[in-house]
């Protein structure tokens, strides 16, 4: 622990980090499970450990990717409820940020997968594979890749990069969609991660 105090982070901090964060999950190309990374400010980075930081670097925030998610053996897929309702952060973590791969629908799919779940909403790990499969199956779906990020400030960003389609340039720049209502539920269990207190304290 250190009792140096966080930098004042400028305006445009938490909208350069997801952005970093997401061109290095992109680096790995379409297909990667959720990953979540803490942020730390590059200053105390640079004073605390000067190795795991460039001299070059500008940027506000470094990105420390955490370890692979566990994976549930029912499903296949990782436990991120489990995860985010368990984890908790060091003082010098001044946020984190979550990337995941969801499949994006039209609005008139919504009864097809209300159909498709209705018996299996005791059972959420059954659920969750049917819900992707028939989601997967949808003519009009899309995958997609949705970060989101949160700061102890308060500040929050979520932003949606739409899978290239086949007629689509893979290697022309990232665009990515911002709505203030996108993924309401994640920014707010990532939010609750800030608040935990960690085991050492």
């Amino acid at each position: 622990m250190t009792d140096q105090q966080p930098p004042i982070l400028s305006p445009d901090a938490l909208g350069s980090a997801i952005r970093e964060v997401i061109e290095f999950v992109d680096a790995a190309g379409w297909g990667q499970p959720p990953q979540l990374f803490a942020l730390v400010p590059t200053s105390l980075l640079a004073d605390t450990q000067p190795e795991w930081v460039d001299e070059h670097d500008t940027s506000e925030l470094t990105l420390i990717e955490q370890e692979p998610l566990p994976v549930s053996p029912e499903s296949g897929m990782a436990e991120l409820e489990h995860v985010l309702a368990t984890t908790s952060w060091p003082s010098e973590v001044e946020g984190c940020a979550l990337v995941q791969e969801i499949i994006v629908l039209p609005p008139e799919a919504e009864n097809d997968l209300d159909d498709a779940l209705g018996p299996l909403l005791s059972d959420p790990d059954a659920a969750d594979q049917v819900a992707r499969s028939a989601a997967e199956a949808l003519p009009d779906s899309r995958t997609a890749r949705l970060a989101a990020a949160v700061l102890r400030d308060g500040r929050t960003l979520s932003l949606l990069q739409l899978a290239p389609d086949a007629d689509d340039d893979a290697d022309g720049p990232i665009e990515l969609l911002q709505h203030p209502d996108l993924a309401p539920n994640l920014v707010a269990a990532l939010a609750a991660t800030l608040e935990n207190v960690p085991f050492d304290d």
